[in-house]
């Protein structure tokens, strides 16, 4: 059963003239699976997954995501939707800087009411996984941008979302952490049926997905 789907969606920009980012994409990605979509830099990748998300609104067209049309939803359901149903990788991490590594991840759990108690372990459980454990308590400056990647991507899978979007989540880690990282995705794919869609340039990601869609000018041209 498809979990996220689009139907002729389409994201038109005017700037003098109309640039088309998104232009009539036709998707459907089945629950459980590990995608990644790849493509040539301004071909789309991050506009579709921002559309997908519910973070920005389509030109036209539909998305349906886990059954509900997010097309035309109020902000306030939509926002609701994705603190419940998608964890979020930004290729600018979009952590809050006066907050610890551990404040940042355990954040997205506050706001779904989770108790004190819970978020600890639940936390300090993705923290452990990802290497970062020891890193906890440390203050957001004081890390690296590799370090600050894999705290956003703790924060995104830390309430075991139904899917996780992730915009180049590999793009600031060496060979090591990178491996590791779509290690740990794959993990959380197979053992918790987490969704995982992933924009990305890097072959060791590909390589490790099942599924590969390319995007090029804002079109599907293989899957």
């Amino acid at each position: 059963m498809a979990i996220i789907e689009t139907f002729e969606l389409c994201k038109y920009y005017q700037n003098g003239t109309i640039v088309k980012a998104i232009n009539g994409v036709n998707l459907k990605i089945e629950r459980g699976e590990f995608t990644s979509i790849v493509g040539p830099s301004g071909s789309g990748k991050t506009t579709l997954l921002n559309l997908i998300g519910g973070i920005d609104r389509a030109t036209k067209g539909k998305v349906i995501l886990d059954g509900i049309e997010i097309s035309s939803l109020p902000e306030r359901k939509l926002s609701e939707l994705r603190l419940r149903k998608i964890g979020f990788v930004f290729q600018a991490y979009n952590l809050i800087p006066v907050l610890t590594a551990f404040e940042n991840v355990e954040f997205v759990l506050i706001l779904r009411g989770v108790s004190k108690r819970e978020r600890k372990k639940m936390v300090m459980n993705v923290l452990k996984d990802l290497g970062l454990e020891e890193l906890a308590h440390r203050p957001l400056t004081k890390l690296s941008g590799g370090e600050q990647q894999r705290v956003a991507v703790a924060r995104a899978i830390v309430g075991e979302p139904k899917i996780v979007l992730a915009d180049e989540p590999t793009a600031n880690l060496d060979t090591e952490n990178a491996i590791a990282l779509v290690e740990l995705m794959k993990k959380l794919n197979e053992e918790k049926g987490i969704t995982f869609l992933l924009s990305t340039h890097d072959s060791r990601v590909v390589e490790r997905t099942k599924r590969v869609i390319k995007l090029v000018d804002g079109k599907i041209v293989q899957s």
